[in-house]
């Protein structure tokens, strides 16, 4: 059977990337063992201070911020958000919340916690913010809602502490370099030569996976 890989770069504190997971499920439940989603970050709010006085100066700040993502969710019913969304809690980067990710997905990949406890807590930490108004760039708040998910905080420090969780968020820095990613959320396929980058539909992705299912005779190229 055909397995169509698909390179996932996002940044847990982008709103498109929330509002993109739901899609992300519904992807990986349509086409279960025919997809394999891998997931990456990109830097996108690895400043968040200076990324809001640049893109927003002159136009209301985070107070304008703020107004432009409660417009955008009123779109999307199946997500929740905080209606204070940045203007109470400022996450000062999102770059901490990678690293104590890519530290979960190592303890992941060595059997060290449950199958699925990377993606699980991508998503905590998200609702985190997006709902629950927490500052997620926070280490005690990370390893709050790491606790709850079932993970051994000390298990996450020593991985830190011995800069493997570094050089795995560096990785994923790097790729997302080479493969011209520009922002989150960005889907990679066919060995990076289609990408799908911000506000995609599900019939966008599903139209891609399948015609790279549909197994083309060799050297003929993709339609999509």
């Amino acid at each position: 059977m055909k397995t169509v890989p698909i390179v996932y770069f996002s940044d847990v504190l982008c709103i498109w990337a929330y509002i993109a997971q739901p899609r992300v499920d519904l992807v990986k439940k349509t086409y279960s063992d025919q997809v394999r989603v891998e997931q990456k970050f990109c830097s996108v709010f690895g400043d968040t201070v200076g990324k809001i006085s640049a893109a927003w100066k002159g136009k209301g700040d985070y107070e304008g911020f703020n107004a432009h993502l409660r417009h955008a969710a009123k779109a999307f019913p199946e997500i929740s958000l905080c209606p204070d969304v940045w203007l109470k809690v400022r996450p000062a980067t999102s770059n901490s919340a990678h690293l104590f990710l890519k530290a979960i997905n190592l303890l992941e990949r060595g059997g060290g916690c449950e199958t699925g406890s990377t993606e699980a807590i991508t998503w905590a930490l998200r609702q985190g913010f997006f709902v629950q108004g927490k500052d997620i760039a926070r280490w005690d708040i990370q390893c709050e809602i790491g606790l709850q998910a079932g993970v051994e905080i000390s298990r996450i420090e020593a991985l830190i502490h011995d800069g493997s969780a570094f050089a795995a968020l560096a990785s994923d820095y790097h790729d997302a370099a080479m493969m011209g990613v520009q922002g989150s959320p960005t889907f990679v396929l066919n060995d990076g030569r289609q990408k799908l980058y911000g506000n995609v539909g599900f019939r966008i992705l599903d139209a891609n996976i399948q015609e790279l299912l549909r197994e083309p005779q060799q050297g003929q190229a993709s339609w999509c």
